[in-house]
């Protein structure tokens, strides 16, 4: 990686003499200012290059602060000083690939290398506590607890969980593979004597590492591929859905394992995490560590600190994963790599998926993205030849591709959204002993409350979007900004009680399923009933291989192997074809091809219904007769000839005040820094497309240039100046480069 050039710092007055030409230890602090901030050292140790990576705790105003060191310094003639507090580390906490790809991120996102380092690490670890024990635990019953056992009540998860420690010391990963929420059930039982956390001097392998099935050739060659790279190589992974991508996956894991390596694997969702990890320990039999936003501080913590030990072997994140240390890095994996979660969308606007390929290189390792709907960016450099294209055509074992009907609901009589077509699909797929799913990209009962007399809509009071109705038309909640009340009683414009709730959400076509098949379980999955921490696996697992509905959002079109799902109905696809949105068309291609996919993956065949007003819309009939391929060919020509994604680059600066003056002023500032002669084309300052939220009223800047060299060369010299305007201290402003959302 590059290496970083010094930022401008900053000498802290305060000092209690002044002190020429001395040496400095320059701060990088969790701060939104673009400056290193000068401190002398901690008394007994001068200054030196050893001590970049380390945190030190430093006096900032009244504050106390938690900063690492960026680099050595030494203070004007005449400067003062300040004192840095303690030492926090004996030895850098982030050097080498670590710390310079940090600060590669820092420089491509505009951003503070402080708050890039304070977004990358753990919380305990940015409050200045020590980095945590990785000892191994496990869990035993205390020698009353034996005698406590059978008096434990059946079918509970204390006596479930007594029964696994009846057979001795269980290792924490085995548990975690073996019972859903055991740890608290652990708590209880532990408060009570009954049985008691022990260190492990040894790793307990997780289970007996299981042989897969053998690949078939497409499979073998994309092996291959990827485990004879001698160093970084981008490998697209494109596999239609059920063609065995986690196999080749694994298959690269275990010959990493081999080398003595570790890996990581991205996957966009915490709800993805549960059906991965069983997988993946049965397959390794070693411990797999996650991280994801389900756990406590301490365990990321604890899994941050195995990893840049070489402890942890196997790591499987979410998004903020990719910070995890990797001192014996052999491979990266993006599952789902065109999944937009994989985008922070506040704080430090990074892209997991790009900065993996910064790291992979960096580390010189191999880097596998993978996709059945990969994004248009990924395509192009893989046509461009910067990517290693891997293409799996065909269904692993004997699963075929699922049939696709697109049912005409023009004039067609609507049940809660659902035609009698659609309802009778579902019952003879029912009554011959399988599952349907759902798919409905809208939670809530309903996103519309109306007044059917005079047109009143319930507003949401602090954005620019009418609040959705939940719990059955009782309730109002705003998705934009968390505001909720209950629904009134009478029309406050009117006074009529014609309030009837518009539209269709998840909610209203459980209701309506519930009460049309009341002899089978029909289970919701969306946002509302996934939140709590493993609830999305409790409740595909309370469906089982039953037959039954599953109703849900786009948390069910991803990576999930449902073998008894034979018809997947998409209701209600008609919004997406019609959004401003450039992005819009590639999200809903990808969206209908992922939901399809759950469809036929085992030996039953299955089939895809998708409900339109508009079924001879050029993307229906691309996707339906051509494929996601024949889309993107069409796709990527369009965006080309129009100069988007991938095509151009771009930046697109947000401004939020309550007075929108002071936004547009702030923007209108930093046009006019831009210098007339740059290759970077400005639109705006402009309303965002939802100008209020959560209060705020919104505006935006975007810049464009067909190359990175000038979008960067243009924010490299004004973004330093962006901070000192006036204007920019009235308004909430941020920097998103690459955005993928314009809203």
């Amino acid at each position: 990686m590059p290496s970083s050039d010094p930022a401008p710092t900053l000498s802290l007055t305060g000092g209690p003499t002044p002190q020429l030409n001395a040496p400095t230890v320059q701060v990088a602090l969790p701060l939104p200012l673009p400056q290193w901030f000068d401190y002398a050292p901690p008394p007994g140790e001068p200054p030196q290059a050893g001590m970049v990576g380390r945190r030190l705790r430093v006096p900032f105003g009244s504050r106390e602060l938690v900063g690492v060191v960026a680099g050595i310094g030494v203070v004007a003639d005449g400067g003062t000083l300040r004192t840095a507090l303690d030492w926090i580390d004996a030895q850098p906490l982030l050097g080498g690939e670590l710390w310079a790809s940090l600060q590669w991120l820092a420089r491509y996102t505009h951003a503070p290398l402080g708050e890039v380092v304070s977004t990358a690490l753990p919380a305990p670890l940015r409050r200045g506590e020590a980095v945590p024990d990785t000892h191994r635990w496990g869990w035993q019953l205390t020698a009353d607890g034996h005698a406590q056992r059978a008096r434990l009540r059946a079918g509970t998860r204390p006596q479930r969980l007594g029964t696994l420690l009846a057979e001795g010391v269980v290792d924490e990963d085995v548990l975690d593979a073996r019972m859903e929420d055991w740890r608290s059930a652990a708590r209880a039982l532990a408060k009570r004597g009954v049985v008691e956390r022990i260190a492990l001097d040894h790793q307990v392998p997780v289970a007996q590492a299981s042989a897969g099935p053998p690949p078939n050739p497409e499979q073998a060659a994309a092996i291959a591929a990827i485990t004879r790279a001698t160093g970084f190589g981008a490998y697209l992974l494109d596999g239609v859905t059920g063609s065995g991508k986690t196999e080749v996956y694994l298959q690269a894991i275990v010959d990493c394992l081999a080398r003595g390596r570790q890996a990581l694997v991205l996957v966009p969702e915490i709800g993805l995490t549960p059906q991965t990890l069983a997988r993946f320990r049965t397959r390794l039999g070693i411990p797999v560590h996650v991280l994801h936003s389900g756990l406590n501080d301490n365990e990321r913590a604890r899994v941050w600190a195995a990893a840049s030990r070489g402890e942890a072997q196997v790591i499987v994140g979410t998004r903020s994963a990719i910070f995890t240390p990797l001192p014996n890095a052999g491979l990266i994996v993006v599952d789902e790599e065109h999944d937009g979660s994989y985008k922070q969308q506040d704080g430090i606007r990074y892209h997991a998926r790009d900065f993996a390929l910064v790291r992979a290189k960096a580390l010189d390792v191999p880097v596998v993205l993978g996709s059945a709907t990969p994004s248009l960016e990924s395509l192009h450099n893989a046509q461009a030849g910067r990517y290693t294209h891997l293409r799996l055509k065909v269904r692993a074992g004997d699963a075929r591709p699922p049939r696709v009907r697109v049912l005409d609901v023009r004039k067609r009589p609507l049940r809660d959204g659902l035609s009698p077509e659609v309802l009778q699909g579902i019952a003879e797929h029912l009554q011959a002993g399988h599952q349907v799913l759902v798919f409905k990209n809208r939670r809530g009962y309903a996103p519309v409350l109306l007044c059917h007399d005079c047109g009143w809509t319930a507003p949401c009071q602090r954005c620019d979007a009418p609040m959705t109705v939940h719990a059955g038309g009782r309730r109002l909640q705003c998705h934009h900004c968390g505001a909720r009340q209950s629904a009134p009683l009478a029309c406050p414009d009117c006074g009529s009680l014609a309030l009837q709730p518009q539209g269709i959400g998840t909610e209203r076509l459980e209701e309506h399923l519930v009460d049309a098949f009341a002899d089978y379980p029909v289970i919701r999955i969306d946002r509302g009933t996934t939140s709590r921490r493993d609830a999305l696996e409790t409740q595909l697992a309370t469906l089982g291989d039953r037959a039954g509905i599953l109703v849900g959002t786009q948390i069910l079109a991803k990576g999930h192997d449902l073998p008894k799902l034979t018809l997947v109905v998409v209701v209600g696809i008609d919004e997406g074809l019609f959004s401003a949105d450039f992005r819009a068309s590639e999200k809903l291609a990808q969206q209908l091809i992922q939901v399809a996919g759950r469809a036929g993956r085992a030996t039953d065949p299955g089939e895809v219904w998708l409900q339109t007003h508009h079924p001879g819309h050029p993307l229906l009939e691309t996707l339906v007769n051509g494929g996601y391929h024949a889309f993107a060919d069409a796709e990527l020509q369009q965006r080309e000839a129009a100069g988007f994604p991938p095509f151009a680059h771009l930046a697109l600066l947000r401004a939020e005040s309550q007075q929108v003056e002071h936004a547009n002023a702030m923007l209108s500032a930093v046009r006019g820094l831009i210098p007339d002669d740059a290759a970077v084309e400005r639109y705006g300052p402009m309303p965002a497309p939802m100008p209020r939220r959560a209060g705020y009223q919104r505006t935006q800047l975007l810049l464009s240039a067909p190359a990175r060299r000038p979008l960067h060369g243009v924010l490299d010299l004004i973004t330093p100046q962006i901070h000192a305007l006036p204007q920019a201290r009235k308004v909430r402003w941020s920097l998103d480069v690459d955005p993928t959302d314009l809203y």
